[in-house]
């Protein structure tokens, strides 16, 4: 499972015009589902998720969690994260999770998250969306958890 996660200020997700996820101050996550993915990847990608230290303690250093933080978290489904983009001037996608895998664990991830988390918003898996955000920092990074040996 992939997550790029970017600190924001606020972020909100559209489908045909229609707002269907927003967040404040937080975390947005594009999340990938790749074949193998299962509920220790889900786990592991939700306690990281709340967890990861990126946001500023009273010193200004990277030092405070979502979960520390209080702030919103909206989990948008993305595949093209997955993309194989190695080669050619076209990406594959036979490295990300086949539809309903991808929505099985997406949705899963989401549940773990809402069970452990105040504020979590959604995308609509499968749709085209538009996802909107004001990056703070800017602060971008990329969480994996991979199936197979640690």
């Amino acid at each position: 499972m992939l997550a790029l996660i970017q600190r924001v200020t606020h972020a909100r997700v559209s489908v045909d015009g229609e707002v269907v996820g927003a967040i404040g101050a937080g975390l947005l996550a594009l999340v990938a589902v790749e074949p193998g993915d299962g509920a220790a990847q889900v786990e592991r990608t939700c306690d990281r998720l709340l967890g990861y230290r990126i946001f500023d303690d009273d010193q200004g250093r990277m030092n405070r969690s979502l979960a520390d933080t209080g702030g919103g978290l909206l989990l948008v489904s993305q595949f093209t994260l997955a993309a194989d983009t190695r080669k050619g001037m076209r990406p594959g996608f036979s490295t990300a999770a086949d539809p309903a895998e991808g929505l099985r664990w997406f949705q899963r991830l989401v549940e773990s998250a809402r069970a452990r988390h105040p504020i979590v918003a959604t995308g609509r898996y499968g749709a085209h969306m538009r996802v909107e955000l004001v990056n703070d920092g800017p602060a971008t990074f990329l969480l994996t958890a991979r199936a197979g040996p640690a």
